[in-house]
């Protein structure tokens, strides 16, 4: 079984990465990414695959700007895939927070002692999952999943465990969904709110064929808007108003 080192105190490898961003070949390099910044890295094992799709990628994305409040100037998230897939999972993921680098040829992820052969899924070599974080091109900490019988564990290199790596207090941005419905005046107005009060939320427009079953199911009302923050209902647009002023206020 392969055994994985960690590189603490040690510089990241001097790599040169090609990428692809809004269609065009661009260039980088390890100087460009690393020197004089501070920089939240994850690598995992690919591109459109399940955990790094539904978990991995999404949540440092979400927590991107607790990072860069706690001393985080850019965040990689770096795959031994081919610049045109990153490129296609950036969009498909909506990332806008995290710098998606290809290591197509796998030189950086040999050189931190991470490539691992996963032929038995038609893989070929990719990253083993891990993530660190980098000053100024030194290493300064790694979270690296320890193997064992998953052959993909994902325990530690997740961003919360980064994240309180940095600042064990810091706090995650609240998690806000709106239900609503498409022409709704209501909603309009609760979303602008939301808006100007820079709250990031999701909207989740219900179709009429659908909307009221699933009002009554999930918020046990009949009316859009509903908020839920965290989980938790806040209700239709009087209690989201009321909501956003309090916040405010806080």
């Amino acid at each position: 079984m392969q055994k994985f080192q960690s590189r603490e105190g040690q510089p990241v490898p001097d790599v040169t990465f090609r990428y692809r961003e809004n269609g065009e070949w661009k260039e980088t390099n390890t100087e460009q990414l690393f020197k004089g910044k501070t920089v939240a890295v994850f690598s995992l094992p690919g591109a459109f695959t399940p955990t790094c799709s539904s978990t991995h990628l999404p949540r440092f994305n979400e927590l991107a700007e607790t990072f860069r409040a706690n001393g985080v100037d850019d965040i990689i998230c770096l795959a031994v895939n081919d610049p045109f897939v990153m490129e296609s999972w950036g969009k498909d993921q909506g990332c806008d927070n995290v710098f998606l680098l290809p290591d197509g040829n796998g030189c950086f992820t040999e050189q931190m002692g991470m490539l691992v052969d996963k032929t038995e899924l038609n893989f070929g070599k990719r990253s083993w999952r891990y993530s660190m974080l980098v000053r100024d091109g030194i290493i300064e900490k790694m979270f690296i999943e320890e193997q064992g019988a998953d052959d993909d564990p994902f325990e530690v290199s997740d961003a919360d465990t980064l994240l309180h790596y940095l600042n064990k207090d810091a706090q995650a941005p609240d998690l806000v969904a709106m239900l609503s419905r498409e022409g709704c005046p209501f909603c309009h107005k609760a979303k602008q709110l939301l808006d100007d009060a820079g709250i990031a939320y999701a909207d989740i427009p219900l179709p009429d064929s659908i909307r009221n079953r699933a009002l009554g199911a999930i918020a046990k009302a009949q009316t859009v808007p509903q908020l839920f923050v965290n989980g938790k209902l806040i209700g239709d647009s009087e209690a989201i108003a009321q909501w956003v002023a309090e916040r405010k206020a806080a």
